[in-house]
């Protein structure tokens, strides 16, 4: 079996939900050991617990528990940083210098540190301290903008956390190879603001650079990707599943009108015609009704038209592409048991042969993460009793 691209890697993750807790699941999928730290227990406190299937369900993981404001808590998480190669945190800018697990505090104790800040809006600026979700960042990158629209005219809720995946996370996981790669260079350490606007804003970089070219505003029926073609699009069939074509290329474009047997003559060189758009979205709209989206899948889907079905969520898990390619792997967690979940799906991680073990969420390795810290079994002892980690 090939080996973990990160192998050897460890992270130290005060992340629990969000961009920094993806970060680390795809790190820990490439096969970095993650160790995330959490609050200790205490009296009417409110702990977020992801439950067990989601983050992958912390594959690949191992927890401690630290008060970050006793001094104990504090110099335990210092010293875990110390023996970390990374580090992931997601306080609100400010906050990890106050509780000392800052960059300029860990770094100086470890040069080679590699240290992620994520936050919604960066690490200055003026809404740098504002708090936000998912829908906040993409309402604020321009990404609802320029994507349809409901009934009454407003943006429609994307169907999946956009910007906590993919603009955050998976630029969190990027920026964190890339420093990797750079400190064996140069065997310094480096700092990374991940800013999840300024992922989205990347994310939308052929509108935004457009707009800045040519003074043209982007949105919804825009262009090609945002609806203003018939032949790009989602139709309705007679079962009321739904279609997605996609044809872009001449090709494929002709290669569509021909199996709904639509008239070439009249649309074959209108493709890119805006006048010509109504009338033939109406002729796919009519076509697409008269038959069941499993019919119109399996004519088009290998007839090289840019076509695919809308599938389900449990759909998708069982299609046979998606079996083909081992998407869904096993795994067995300590309390819930044997459980499918995604397998290691990012290009260059290796997959196991055996189901994953899953990590109890309701333990710590606390004791074990510090004496391989350096700590004494005394100094553990004296702050766990001192409710400083758990």
């Amino acid at each position: 079996m090939s080996s973990d691209l990160l192998a050897g890697v460890s992270v130290l993750d005060f992340g629990t939900v969000g961009p920094a807790a993806r970060a680390s699941a795809i790190l820990a999928d490439y096969g970095a050991t993650i160790t995330k730290v959490g609050a200790v227990p205490r009296a009417g406190a409110v702990t977020i617990t992801p439950p067990a299937f989601a983050y992958s369900g912390g594959r690949g993981t191992r927890r401690v528990q630290l008060d970050l404001k006793a001094d104990k808590g504090r110099a335990a998480a210092q010293a875990l940083a110390a023996a970390s190669d990374v580090v992931i945190e997601s306080f609100r800018p400010g906050v990890a210098d106050r509780l000392g697990i800052g960059w300029n505090e860990l770094s100086t104790q470890n040069p080679r540190l590699v240290y992620c800040s994520t936050s919604g809006y960066g690490q200055n600026g003026p809404a740098s301290q504002r708090a936000g979700h998912d829908l906040n960042y993409l309402a604020v990158g321009g990404f609802l903008d320029c994507s349809g629209r409901r009934d009454d005219g407003g943006p429609a809720l994307p169907g999946a956390t956009v910007a906590d995946i993919a603009a955050g996370g998976m630029q969190a996981a990027m920026a964190i190879m890339a420093a990797l790669i750079g400190r064996g260079n140069t065997g310094e350490g480096r700092y990374l603001d991940v800013s999840i606007v300024d992922g989205v804003v990347a994310m939308m970089s052929l509108y935004v650079d457009e707009y800045l070219v040519t003074g043209t505003e982007p949105g919804p029926g825009h262009n090609v990707l945002t609806g203003r073609y018939a032949w790009y699009g989602i139709y309705r069939c007679a079962d009321d599943g739904w279609i997605s074509v996609g044809a872009i290329e001449p090709r494929f474009y002709a290669n569509l009108l021909r199996e709904l047997d639509l008239d070439s003559e009249r649309f074959g060189s209108a493709q890119y015609e805006d006048e010509a758009q109504d009338d033939l979205r109406a002729a796919m709209t009519k076509v697409f009704a008269t038959r069941s989206r499993g019919d119109w899948a399996g004519q088009l889907g290998d007839a090289d038209c840019c076509v695919a079905p809308v599938m389900t969520i449990p759909e998708m898990t069982i299609d046979p592409h998606v079996e083909a390619r081992g998407l869904v792997g096993r795994a067995v967690h300590p309390t819930d048991g044997d459980l499918a979940q995604l397998d290691r799906i990012w290009a260059g991680t290796v997959r196991r042969d055996a189901p994953e073990s899953l990590p109890d969420t309701s333990s710590t390795d606390t004791a074990e993460l510090l004496a391989d810290a350096g700590w004494t079994g005394t100094e553990i002892t004296a702050t766990i009793a001192e409710g400083a980690a758990a």
